[in-house]
């Protein structure tokens, strides 16, 4: 685990955005917009090693490249509530030889809005007896317990929690499923959503999204466009996203499961899916693409297909691959609007935003 001291906060803060400068001081950024992480208990979601010693079990974490954890008896980073939750989770285990034999993991999933989930991860079966114990465990936390083993999933009563989120005024619900991808600093995460929204806002016409997951961002964006068609390859991401949509009333969204790569292929019309063939592509009045890639970036393909756009919102996990395809994105787009938001604080990792406009817009270019 990262060390952690809030004294130090603003320091750590400081020498990542000097690194990132430094890093893309040929492109000429405008000035930053940084956007803070609260200190300690930021981190919502968290996975732990169970690791039994001497007839008990502790909470461990890997160090990088290192076989043996390292117990832990604290995480300052995780949420208040995941601290709550810890030591009586841990306590419960112990004195309950059902629940503790083989136990491997524990993940915990947590949302500023005081909801929380517990999985318990086994190298064994889970039998009934197992889940009468786990039953008297989440009666006694108050908190839905889910178990897994190899090909086992029980679900004791349900595997989400519900977030809502603040965002220009607005109050935005979302479902957030165990095993699905969920941003990790909640508190971030709303200052990611409102800056993009701030962004989108004078863009008009239709919007193409990319690797939208849960709708974390589409529900919100949503609401600046005319229609948004957007694109995830992961079941289970497209049903929370459907759900978050249904939820929070947006009605003008369009979600279709495939790659980026596949629907740049649809596109520029290589070959033909099923999965559109009852969307009319060429009805979309696209102004605008968003993109949240992984942090492998965008491939070339995409950054190619990001170029016909008149605007661009990319969030990107990874500033390495973001100015590897900013070097591309700028020989047709405007770096208008930058910003850093410290998702993973005392790590070298920094998310950032960028805002970009085409130079010559797609209309001028067309007249032309």
């Amino acid at each position: 685990m990262q060390q952690v001291n809030p004294d130090n906060y603003q320091q750590q803060l400081a020498e990542k955005l000097s690194l990132l400068q430094d890093e893309f001081q040929a492109l000429s950024l405008p000035d930053i917009a940084i956007f803070e992480s609260p200190p300690i208990h930021y981190r919502m979601r968290a996975e732990f090693r169970i690791w039994h010693e001497q007839g008990s079990a502790h909470f461990a974490m890997n160090r990088p490249g290192e076989k043996t954890p390292y117990i832990i008896d604290e995480f300052p980073v995780g949420s208040a509530l995941m601290n709550k939750l810890m030591p009586q989770l841990l306590n419960a285990i112990n004195a309950t030889p059902r629940l503790s034999r083989r136990l491997f993991s524990a993940e915990f999933l947590t949302t500023m809005s005081g909801d929380a989930l517990i999985t318990l991860i086994y190298h064994k079966s889970l039998d009934e007896e197992w889940e009468v114990a786990a039953k008297q465990l989440q009666e006694k936390l108050g908190v839905p317990v889910i178990g897994r083993s190899r090909k086992q999933k029980r679900v004791l009563e349900r595997d989400y929690v519900t977030e809502t989120l603040q965002v220009s005024g607005w109050e935005y619900r979302y479902q957030q499923v165990e095993s699905g991808f969920t941003q990790p600093n909640a508190t971030v995460n709303e200052k990611m959503l409102t800056w993009a929204n701030s962004h989108a806002g004078d863009c008009g016409g239709d919007l193409l999204e990319l690797y939208c997951g849960n709708g974390n961002f589409t529900c919100v964006l949503a609401q600046q466009f005319d229609r948004v068609l957007a694109t995830e390859i992961s079941k289970l991401s497209v049903r929370s996203a459907e759900h978050n949509l249904e939820v929070n009333g947006v009605d003008n969204v369009t979600i279709v499961r495939m790659s980026s790569e596949e629907f740049t292929e649809a596109l520029n019309g290589v070959r033909p899916f099923r999965r559109l063939r009852e969307i009319d592509l060429s009805s979309y009045q696209f102004s605008t693409i968003f993109v949240d890639p992984p942090r492998a970036g965008l491939d070339d393909a995409t950054v190619a297909l990001a170029q016909r756009f008149d605007n661009i919102i990319y969030i990107s996990c990874n500033p390495a691959t973001l100015k590897t395809n900013l070097e591309s994105i700028t020989q047709t787009h405007r770096i208008e609007h930058f910003a850093v938001f410290d998702q993973f604080p005392y790590t070298h990792h920094l998310e950032c935003g960028v805002f970009l406009k085409k130079i010559i817009s797609t209309s001028e270019h067309l007249e032309k």
